[in-house]
Formats: structure tokens, C-alpha cells, sequence
């Protein structure tokens, strides 16, 4: 299995309490994101968690050094989530996690935010903080 995290995944990971562990743990096993995810989570831990730019930078670094490099941002992936957007019913910035997840050749896009067990494209979307999920 090859996964793919979503921004929810990181912020909680740098949290306390269950979650917190959970995305941890799934961290620890490897895996893939985007620089639209780190685009995200350092926006969300300035504004809505007030972290320092060099807090946000170990963090960063902390997980990168558990997963591999970050998916780029292309147009190709650009185009590709347009399309997802339109035919799947995904915001348009949800639809960039799931072409950059797809593009990445993962099986598995971890997410509190979308809907779990959904397919697309081959990937399936997975809450992990759900009793049911893996």
C-alpha cells in the first residue's frame, strides 16, 4: 500500500492526544504528500495555531524525513484535478490532493475531510481516525 496524506494528517500529527499518535504512527510508516500540503499546513499553523516560522520549519522537516519527496505542483496536475473537480464533486482544492495522490501512484489518500471509502481513480480515500479504518 502506497499513501498519500492530506494537510488534516499533518496538523494533527504536531497536536496532543489520540489523533495526534494515530497520524503519527501512519507518518512512521512511510508515505507521500504535496507541496500543496505543505503550502496548507504552514498557512494553517500561522494563522488558526500561531507557530513560528522555525517551529513550522522543524516540523516540516521532521516529517519529510519519513516520507518521500513532496509531489510537485504541475500543470498537468493542475489540469487533471480541474477535471476530477468537475466530474467527482471535489472542491477544486481537494480535487489537487487527489490528482497529486494519483500522479504519485498511491492507493491510499489519508483524510478527515473527504468522504472515507471513496474510490477515484484507482485511489481510495481513507479516515484514519475512524474505529473501521486501517
Amino acid at each position: 500500500m502506497s499513501a498519500f496524506f492530506d494537510t488534516n494528517i499533518l496538523i494533527y500529527a504536531q497536536q496532543i492526544g489520540d489523533k495526534a499518535d494515530r497520524a503519527r504512527a501512519l507518518f512512521a510508516t512511510g508515505g507521500k504528500l504535496s507541496v500543496q500540503v505543505l503550502n496548507e499546513f504552514t498557512a494553517v499553523s500561522r494563522r488558526k495555531h500561531g507557530k513560528d516560522w522555525h517551529e513550522i520549519g522543524d516540523a516540516i522537516a521532521d516529517v519529510l524525513a519519513l516520507l518521500d519527496p513532496p509531489q510537485a505542483l504541475t500543470l498537468d496536475i493542475h489540469t487533471a484535478a480541474r477535471s476530477l473537480a468537475e466530474h467527482h464533486s471535489l472542491s477544486f482544492y481537494d480535487a489537487l490532493i487527489v490528482a497529486s495522490a494519483i500522479e504519485a501512484g498511491c492507493d491510499t489518500l489519508y483524510s478527515e475531510d473527504m468522504q472515507h471509502g471513496r474510490a477515484i481513480g484507482g485511489l481510495t480515500i481513507r479516515n484514519p481516525f475512524l474505529e473501521s479504518a486501517p
